[in-house]
């Protein structure tokens, strides 16, 4: 493990708003995230993927009326995230430790009202399909949790995931994509990301990279 990683991992272990396996939270907080960390009823909203939790804390701090959840494996990066979101007093930004595949662990169905999903790994080589955070599989989990008519939002560099990602989803008949752009920061889109972009974005557009986004409505079907 590399030396500068271990301070921030032993923040982690005391800062309030990271939870992560050896705390509390971590086994009992499953749909239980309005009442027993944010202390209210407000609207939930994830990152997934998270990294250094840019958005997250950038979203959390435009709309405190709001929760936001950064999720990601990764321990050293989301406690960047933390401590920024400390130095700001963001009550209404968590963080949670875990990969995507164990959302059920952590949340119930119809917990979530908004999913951000902003430059996942593309995974371009076909045997790769089953890893890219856009395939049936992972939408079928991301539906799980969303409340009807609630949204999900893709931004990525990459123009095959996103003409995979926009395939995928149209042939979903519970979701409607009511958004898109190829080039987001010359569209009327760019707006909605209130100029928040994470330290790799901030390189692909140094590079002359366009950034494509999607905005999709999940429509639950009736039972």
């Amino acid at each position: 493990m590399s030396r500068k990683k271990l301070p921030r991992f032993e923040h982690n272990k005391n800062a309030s708003n990271v939870i992560e396996r050896g705390k509390e939270l971590y086994t009992t907080i499953k749909g239980k995230w309005n009442e027993s960390y944010f202390k209210n009823n407000n609207k939930i909203i994830l990152e997934l993927a998270c990294g250094k939790g840019e958005y997250t804390v950038g979203l959390g701090k435009r709309f405190k009326e709001n929760n936001f959840i950064g999720i990601d494996i990764k321990g050293d990066r989301i406690a960047r995230g933390s401590k920024i979101a400390e130095s700001l007093d963001l009550i209404n930004v968590a963080f949670l430790r875990t990969g995507i595949q164990f959302l059920d662990e952590f949340f119930i169905p119809d917990e979530v009202s908004e999913i951000w999903l902003v430059h996942p790994d593309p995974q371009p080589r076909d045997k790769e399909e089953k890893r890219r955070l856009t395939n049936q599989k992972f939408l079928n989990i991301y539906k799980k949790y969303l409340k009807n008519e609630g949204l999900f939002h893709l931004k990525t560099d990459s123009e095959f995931l996103f003409d995979y990602s926009m395939e995928v989803i149209k042939q979903d008949s519970e979701f409607e994509i009511i958004s898109f752009t190829k080039d987001l920061y010359n569209s009327n889109l760019k707006e909605e990301h209130f100029e928040i972009k994470t330290y790799y974005e901030k390189l692909f557009q140094e590079q002359g990279s366009t950034i494509n986004y999607l905005k999709a409505k999940y429509i639950k079907k009736a039972q």
